[in-house]
């Protein structure tokens, strides 16, 4: 199943790495291997709560996700996005951006990193909604049990993650921001997006619904509820990518070698998510989906710091893998507990062991 699921990232790798050994040289090859890397590490927690949401769509959306929506992640949010940001920012012509960016990649690269604050807003604050609905929830399994219960008692309140968001988003921009306003607006969007696309998806899961009254709700949500579940992870996976775009450029300023890196990270990211799907990892370890939460929180976290001041990627990636690794563990000492309880036998008793056939 591995080989099957992950031949398009293993082919588009060795694609990549020869294009850049033929073109650039050894040096290039070692780039486009960092930058995939990078991208994999920063995105990690973005497959796990990829992962989580692809179990809704139908089969249909799910193949959309892992051809168009590729399409869309490498040239759309990797290429095109941080053209279209240039360009707003600096007053440019879309010709004039890419023009700047094909002869003059140092500039872009600094014009880009200009628009850190804005793209930082948009996207610290459209995560930080995703972790403060998740945390607000009642769960049936609860990883930090000591502060996510009491969170999730707070969270009956209404709306309060809205205002959480717009309350932090108030004070970074205040504080942190070189210029306020603009990024104060940038982040306005952020939430606005968020609550778009969510209240979308409910609608159209309604209507399909009404249309369909035997249809069981849970899984396999097509039309435009489907519709809608693509577009939340087309802005998940655009909120992911900014900080490693805007990153690349601190790494290498040759656009070939930063999609050929970007690219080949993002392929991974799709195939690993359908991955977790098809193994059924997150079923397995309960605690996963709670780390890649907390992790997609504390980049948050660090994106809006990144407002005023500049965190390194490697710190961002680190974070998100440790939150990630440690929810794995976690998940496996509960495992082995449950385990070892069910084969302890009763005070006095004989453990019994029944031979199950499955059908």
């Amino acid at each position: 199943m591995i080989l099957r699921i992950f031949r398009w990232p293993f082919g588009v790798t060795a694609f990549g790495l020869l294009i850049a050994l033929v073109l650039g040289g050894p040096k290039a090859f070692l780039l486009v291997a960092v930058l995939a890397i990078l991208e994999i590490s920063l995105s990690f927690d973005n497959a796990v709560v990829n992962a989580r949401v692809i179990e809704r769509m139908s089969p249909l959306w799910q193949r959309m996700f892992l051809t168009a929506g590729i399409v869309i992640a490498v040239f759309g949010m990797r290429l095109a996005f941080p053209l279209l940001v240039v360009g707003i920012t600096a007053r440019m012509s879309p010709g004039e951006a890419i023009g700047l960016a094909l002869n003059d990649t140092a500039e872009y690269g600094r014009r880009l990193h200009e628009a850190h604050p804005l793209i930082a807003a948009f996207g610290g604050v459209f995560l930080l909604l995703i972790f403060l609905d998740f945390i607000f929830e009642e769960r049936e399994f609860t990883w930090l049990a000591w502060l996510e219960r009491p969170l999730a008692k707070i969270g009956k309140l209404d709306q309060l993650s809205v205002v959480v968001a717009l309350v932090v988003l108030v004070a970074t921009t205040t504080y942190l921001a070189p210029e306020p306003g603009p990024a104060l607006v940038a982040g306005a969007l952020g939430i606005v997006t968020y609550l778009l696309v969510n209240s979308l998806g409910k609608l159209f899961e309604a209507e399909q619904r009404e249309e369909d009254p035997r249809r069981r709700p849970g899984p396999a949500v097509a039309g435009r509820a489907g519709l809608s579940l693509f577009l939340y992870l087309e802005v998940l996976d655009a909120s992911f990518s900014f900080d490693g775009v805007v990153g690349a450029f601190a790494i290498s300023d040759d656009l070939l070698v930063i999609a050929l890196g970007l690219g080949i990270g993002a392929m991974y990211i799709r195939s690993l998510t359908i991955f977790l799907v098809r193994r059924g990892t997150l079923d397995e370890f309960v605690y996963l989906e709670h780390g890649a939460h907390w992790a997609i929180g504390a980049l948050a976290a660090i994106m809006l710091i990144g407002l005023g001041r500049s965190v390194p990627e490697i710190v961002t990636g680190l974070v998100g893998l440790a939150f990630i690794g440690t929810a794995m563990a976690s998940s496996a000492l509960r495992n082995r507990r449950e385990n070892a309880g069910r084969d302890t036998p009763p005070a006095g008793g004989v453990a019994v062991t029944r031979n199950v056939t499955h059908r």
